[in-house]
């Protein structure tokens, strides 16, 4: 019986670290897309002239 419970909290601890990391992993890309939404149109047009004399 022992045994068992020491397979079943390896396996329920695997199970917590895939989620957490498939969270943590997808989390970051809906943050950004919300920040860039709020941006206001006037510091998007100078980030976008920022970003175009970056790359000249």
């Amino acid at each position: 019986m022992e045994k068992w419970l020491v397979v079943l909290g390896i396996w329920a601890m695997c199970a917590t670290c895939a989620v957490l990391f498939i969270r943590g992993a997808t989390g970051g890309a809906d943050k950004r897309s919300a920040v860039e939404g709020r941006t206001r149109a006037a510091s998007r047009a100078s980030a976008g002239d920022t970003r175009t004399a970056l790359n000249d």
